[in-house]
């Protein structure tokens, strides 16, 4: 009897600290190339979600901007202009709303599509 509860004792703790390696699992950071405007120290998961509202608020896919393959490169036009863009909302937003407010963003004027 003894036996079968130290057995089961040690199964729900080695369970229990397996389970709690997975659940803390903080962020691996990610050498990002060639990103110039955005935090270098963003990650996965947030460029993900800033590049799903970009295409969201433009309704464009990643290769509108991106070369397929070399998502560093900046051989379109329209990547440089979604950084200028992203400067005049962020300074927009300094000046009239407080910095880091994200009170006006692409949807603003592009409400899903292309050109404004």
């Amino acid at each position: 009897m003894h036996r079968n509860t130290l057995i089961i004792s040690s199964f729900l703790l080695l369970l229990i600290i397996g389970l709690a390696s997975f659940t803390h699992k903080e962020e691996e950071p990610i050498e990002w190339k060639n990103v110039q405007v955005l935090p270098s120290t963003i990650t996965r998961p947030q460029m993900d979600e800033v590049m799903d509202a970009w295409s969201a608020s433009l309704g464009v896919n990643c290769s509108h901007c991106h070369t397929r393959g070399n998502y560093a490169a900046d051989d379109k036009d329209e990547k440089i202009i979604a950084r200028k863009m992203l400067v005049m909302t962020n300074e927009i937003n300094e000046k009239y709303f407080g910095k880091d407010s994200g009170t006006i963003g692409c949807m603003t004027c592009h409400n899903g599509k292309l050109h404004p």
